[in-house]
């Protein structure tokens, strides 16, 4: 009986048919002949991974499937993006996740992602800093286009919502408090001013002039979204029997995520984004090497999602081959149970998370494995594991390891 863990979290996977791959999705046109082979020797299903019928973020997902409870334990995605960004959350602070964005001169917005800029540093310095009304504003660069804020000051709270209408052509909202609080009217009102500072600083930068210049977008708003509070969380050795985690990852998210469940998260390794060129392999050559120092090894592979979202069903298939041509360091681990799955679909069609269902497969000595041969949406529906949600996970792989609890006399 295996005694380790390696999950493996491919970002947006899951799809719907699509005319131009015959009826097929991404994962199902793509040639996964190591996939499919860990599928055949392990148990697969489908996961909801926070139920059905509800659609997941990326953050209550990952909280699903490492054993915490989103409705116990989610604090907003700003608590987890900044600390995987190693910025300091204070108690009292308030943190946000933010897209530096695209908007006309009706701040209605062009792209919400500036063009897919790949680096918000530039624009993160000039913002970084600011004080209104007594709250010092922290701004760093997140991943690709994103940055992560914390607002520092008395009197603040997190009860507040975000600016993001989530399409494009909308103009962009202004915050407004979540309840009758002072203290969310006090910081919906400075986030606002902050907002309209930081659009008057970003609109004439340099910076962006030059971009215009170059025909690209200008990077001249800031979205945020996912207000939240630091809170203590059980670290995931106290939750899980001990169990040793490290986490790979790219994303701030991702790594946010590790930070905020108490995994060692490991140092960004050269080569790895959180884009389609990332260096897979090396993520799973690391893998394999932090299982011999490991109990539980959580690794992250983002780009699936964001071509999902991008409508680029040929890209999301071509990555998920790459995904499948590094999959063959995961194959004959020896001592270790191989969870592949994904934290939420992404259909092309529908550019955006959706609450269809993932595969998930558990490979390794000691499963009792199914008939599925294929690791694909509608193959794995046939599989031992049935429909589960995310909160299953854990306690199924602890299960497999021996550490269950017993239920009764």
């Amino acid at each position: 009986m295996a005694s380790r863990i390696l999950l493996l979290v491919c970002d947006g996977l899951g799809d719907r048919p699509i005319a131009e791959l015959a009826g097929k999705t991404p994962l199902e046109a793509a040639r996964t002949p190591n996939l499919d082979r860990l599928a055949e020797q392990g148990i697969c299903g489908l996961m909801h991974s926070l139920g059905r019928g509800l659609t997941p973020g990326s953050d209550t997902s990952h909280l699903n499937i490492l054993g915490y409870d989103w409705r116990e334990f989610y604090s907003g995605r700003g608590t987890i993006e900044v600390a995987g960004l190693g910025m300091e959350l204070r108690h009292g602070d308030v943190a946000l996740r933010g897209n530096l964005a695209t908007v006309d001169e009706d701040l209605k917005i062009t792209d919400r992602r500036a063009g897919r800029i790949t680096d918000t540093s530039p624009f993160t310095r000039l913002l970084d800093g600011i004080e209104i009304e007594g709250v010092k504003f922290v701004v760093r660069p997140g991943t690709a286009h994103r940055a992560g804020i914390i607002m520092r000051g008395e009197g603040l709270s997190a009860n507040v919502s975000d600016n993001d209408p989530h399409e494009p052509g909308l103009k962009v909202w202004a915050v407004k408090p979540r309840d009758q609080s002072p203290e969310a009217a006090r910081t919906a009102d400075v986030l606002n001013k902050f907002l309209s500072r930081a659009y008057e600083i970003l609109r004439s930068c340099d910076e962006n002039k030059k971009r215009v210049a170059e025909g690209q977008l200008a990077a001249n708003y800031l979205l945020v979204r996912g207000a939240g509070f630091y809170r203590h969380v059980p670290p995931f050795a106290e939750r899980h029997f001990g169990l040793k985690a490290c986490c790979i990852a790219a994303g701030g998210l991702y790594r946010g995520i590790g930070a905020f469940t108490g995994m060692t998260v490991l140092d960004m390794l050269p080569g790895t984004t959180a884009l389609p060129n990332s260096d897979i392999r090396a993520k799973f050559l690391k893998a394999r090497e932090m299982l011999g120092e490991y109990d539980f090894v959580f690794v992250h592979v983002k780009a699936a999602d964001s071509l999902g979202e991008d409508g680029n069903w040929q890209g999301k298939r071509d990555f998920i081959e790459r995904i499948d041509e590094a999959a063959e360091l995961l194959l004959d681990l020896g001592d270790t149970f191989v969870v592949v799955t994904a934290d939420h679909s992404t259909p092309c069609a529908m550019r955006k998370h959706s609450a269809d269902p993932v595969p998930i497969l558990i490979a390794g000595d000691g499963v009792r494995a199914d008939a599925v041969k294929e690791f694909g949406e509608r193959a794995v529906a046939n599989g031992g594991l049935g429909r589960m949600v995310g909160t299953d996970i854990m306690p199924e792989l602890l299960s497999l390891i021996g550490k269950s609890k017993l239920i009764g006399a």
